[in-house]
């Protein structure tokens, strides 16, 4: 089912996913006694890059001139299949999940896969760091979902976030709290935060998701970019949706508790980023094993009250 309201929320949601990037190295600035740059920086950034011409390695094939469009276009049909702002998907259907992990798994496959094109061994490096940690994190997410299928009786995205109450967490404390960190680790493993990656380090033996687009320049890498503040936006949604579980009817209401839950994710993960030192790379698998540890439990505290 398509509702016209929701895509124009999703769409705008989209155009603005930007500006989470913005808020946390504001908040990575604030803690290091800097001013850091504009919030809009990542817009003047991915402007300047769209004025310029990509380059090619004489190595690559045509598969590192489509992926960037198989990647941005994959991640913004998956931000149709995610709930924004506590309303229904501006694209839902029964099983609709899995869909979108397919599409994410798209958007990963040809990343990597663009990577393996250079014929660099450093990018081949990052390559299958980034097949390893998602192989890894994805149970823990559906794991996670298993567990408001089980309380909701729903399979469809949607569904299963309308029927999310305030009172079924009050109840449940503590299948929240695992729940919530459970996906919060996925979120930072999925957008390469640290403490598994660092998007701003330069280190090609250390780095997982910047090394794997260092061939990439211009209009590509304007499309890369662009796609991870989406996707971003898209497990910070998912996160916002799944603590708050806004009940409220006035859509201006729903606006402006969803913007203040982004924005909190955000600054969150830029403590995170302020406060705790990247993880050694061979403790990042430990830790998101550790994530999925958390959704079973939470899964087992579920059927134990039911």
């Amino acid at each position: 089912m398509i509702s016209p309201l929701s895509v124009a929320i999703c769409l705008v949601m989209i155009l603005l996913s930007p500006l989470l990037l913005g808020v946390i190295n504001k908040t990575k600035a604030f803690f290091g006694g800097r001013q850091g740059p504009p919030l809009l920086q990542l817009y003047f950034d991915l402007g300047k890059l769209l004025g310029k011409t990509s380059v090619y390695s004489e190595t690559t094939t045509v598969v590192t001139r489509i992926a960037p469009f198989a990647i941005l276009f994959s991640t913004l049909a998956a931000a149709l299949l995610v709930p924004v702002a506590f309303r229904n998907a501006g694209l839902s259907f029964a099983g609709d999940v899995i869909l979108l992990a397919y599409l994410l798994g798209i958007g990963r496959f040809f990343m990597v896969l663009a990577a393996l094109d250079t014929g660099s061994a450093f990018e081949g490096m990052g390559a299958s760091r980034e097949v390893l940690y998602s192989a890894l994190a994805e149970p823990a997410f559906f794991c996670g979902l298993l567990v408001l299928i089980n309380e909701t009786s729903q399979i469809g995205l949607s569904s299963i976030y309308a029927r999310l109450t305030t009172d079924f967490w009050w109840q449940n404390p503590a299948t929240l709290l695992l729940l919530s960190t459970s996906w919060m680790i996925i979120l930072l493993v999925e957008n390469a935060r640290i403490p598994i990656d660092d998007p701003n380090t330069h280190l090609e033996l250390t780095m997982i998701h910047e090394v794997m687009i260092l061939d990439y320049s211009g209009k590509d890498l304007a499309l890369i970019e662009f796609a991870g503040a989406v996707k971003l936006a898209i497990f910070s949604s998912l996160l916002v949706g799944l603590i708050f579980g806004c009940q409220a009817q006035s859509l201006p209401l729903q606006l402006i508790i969803f913007a203040a839950g982004m924005l909190l994710v955000s600054i969150v993960i830029g403590i995170i980023e302020s406060t705790i030192a990247r993880l050694r790379l061979l403790h990042v698998p430990k830790f998101i094993v550790g994530s999925g540890a958390l959704a079973i439990i939470a899964l087992i505290l579920k059927l134990a009250g039911n």
